[in-house]
């Protein structure tokens, strides 16, 4: 047997323990100090969740393509650079990028992504043949294969995927939208969309959705970002992503009003889907939040807003763990 220990995280804070593994589950847990010398030392946390991310386009990394760098020419559907790109490449283009990009996430202690998929039921296919014997899952939000509500093919992704996760309110007509969020409420799945990244929308009519919960929200103003708290609708913040459009979230703003925040990558083909990656960017932008705070974001806040495995580690738990330097954020041990 062989053990890690240091500082593990848990829902109420650090406290000092171990675990044991054998063949990389883990057979013992415990206070202190362990039995006999651990293989590391250091921020022990239950295995990361990547609260957004369009894999999708990982493909388009390799084609070193000098990218747009405003959103509408580059994400915006369906003119944007990126769909043009995917209705070109081959699905076997597609799927080897996906596949680089699960691997990239589970050796950085990824075990679970939430994606937002497009090009409909062929995007879902596709991430489902990436997974295959990775040990990594993804909840997967699909999408419509153009801008308006068609109920058969609404109900055909649904019945294939864990909910729906649009592009913003700006590329639609409302009263598609709003059947869409009905139908998907009604089916009981998860319905998000992008809101207020390249341009400040509409908080009522974001609001008037009903999203289980919402990303980027850079242009949100201050009395957004409070009547989002009062709806307790989390949003998931992808900094990096944000950097290269210019673009910042309002970290103040969003601390200052206490809204519930995950951490996402965003696009593949920009950056690196490494949760610890944007950890570290979140550092060095930002003094508002505490690495426990960060990692909290990660993990357990993660986990319940997206009903992901609610587990904690422990023995016989599916939940592995990560042990990190508690400097550099460097992964010392990847249990998934």
């Amino acid at each position: 047997m062989e053990y890690v220990s240091g500082e593990i995280l848990t829902e109420k804070g650090f406290e000092k323990g171990y675990f044991g593994f054998e063949k990389n589950k883990i057979v013992e847990r415990g206070k202190g100090v362990p039995p006999k010398k651990p293989v590391c030392t250091g921020l022990i946390t239950p295995t990361f969740v990547n609260a957004h991310t369009h894999i999708g386009d990982s493909f388009i990394k390799k084609k070193e393509i000098n990218l747009p760098r405003k959103v509408e020419e580059l994400v915006a559907p369906p003119h944007g650079l990126k769909h043009k790109l995917l209705k070109e490449s081959s699905e076997e283009e597609i799927i080897a990028g996906m596949k680089d990009s699960i691997e990239v996430m589970k050796n950085s202690g990824v075990s679970c992504f939430c994606d937002f998929r497009e090009t409909g039921i062929n995007g879902i296919s596709q991430l489902r043949k990436s997974l295959k014997n990775t040990g990594v899952s993804s909840l997967i939000l699909s999408r419509p294969k153009h801008l308006n509500y068609e109920s058969d093919e609404v109900r055909f992704l649904l019945e294939n995927s864990d909910g729906i996760g649009l592009s913003s309110i700006s590329d639609w007509d409302y009263s598609d939208l709003e059947k869409v969020a009905k139908h998907t409420k009604k089916e009981k799945k998860i319905f998000a969309f992008h809101a207020s990244e390249r341009t400040r929308e509409d908080i009522d009519l974001v609001l008037g959705l009903k999203p289980d919960f919402l990303v980027h929200m850079v242009f949100a103003t201050d009395s957004d970002l409070e009547r989002v708290k009062d709806h307790n609708i989390p949003v998931v913040v992808c900094p990096r992503s944000n950097m290269f459009y210019s673009l910042k979230p309002n970290f103040s703003l969003l601390k200052k009003h206490g809204v519930d925040l995950l951490i996402g990558t965003d696009n593949a083909m920009i950056s690196s889907p490494s949760i610890l990656d944007e950890l570290k960017y979140i550092k060095t932008v930002t003094n508002e939040f505490s690495t426990e705070e960060l990692l909290n974001m990660v993990t357990y806040g993660a986990r319940k807003v997206l009903n992901a495995d609610d587990s904690i580690p422990a023995p016989d738990s599916p939940t592995g763990v990560v042990v990190l330097d508690e400097e550099s954020l460097k992964p010392l041990y990847i249990s998934i």
